[in-house]
């Protein structure tokens, strides 16, 4: 309990006429050049993360995928066979191919068809377990194959392995209905 000269102090204390001034800041040049440092580093690590999440395996796994498909859409069959595996095995049409009976076989066929009908595909994902990843997608493919009407739902499921840190196309699964 406080006795009457206590309780007086610390009311002065507190009144404000004898309130001690708060300081202030000094800013110099000092600091203002470790907050301008400090701002470039934190920007810099921030982009550095950015940039390093292309890197990251499933990324690069992604990336491949999308190089294939582009491929075939451009028509580039170089491009898209570079991205198989020597020994890929590719299951489409009710078939299982290797490499050299898809590059003579079904490879012009689904160039052609990549080029002349539109397909939206969903986001890819990819799952992986060391060296080896698979990703997964559907698409949407609607447009007109000669005097063909095309309305499909595709599936899509691709195996990649890593070899001497390239990522190559070892399994092609396609699937497709019509869609009602």
């Amino acid at each position: 309990m406080l006795n009457r000269h206590q309780g007086s102090r610390a009311r002065t204390r507190t009144s404000s006429h004898n309130r001690i001034p708060e300081e202030k800041p000094v800013h110099t040049k000092y600091h203002r050049t470790a907050s301008v440092l400090g701002g470039v580093l934190i920007t810099t690590l921030v982009g550095a993360a950015g940039a390093s999440g292309q890197q990251r395996p499933e990324n690069q796994a992604r990336a491949v995928v999308d190089a294939f498909h582009a491929a075939l859409a451009a028509g580039d069959s170089v491009a898209a066979l570079s991205h198989l595996a020597d020994d890929v095995t590719i299951l489409e049409s009710g078939g299982i191919e290797d490499k050299e009976h898809y590059r003579s076989g079904h490879l012009a066929g689904d160039m052609r068809f990549a080029r002349a009908v539109a397909r939206e595909r969903g986001e890819i994902e990819v799952s992986l377990v060391g060296d080896v990843a698979w990703a997964h997608s559907t698409s949407v493919t609607q447009g007109r194959m000669g005097d063909r009407e095309i309305n499909s739902q595709g599936a899509e499921l691709v195996v990649l392995a890593r070899e001497s840190g390239t990522w190559k196309i070892k399994a092609i699964h396609w699937s497709s209905r019509q869609r009602r």
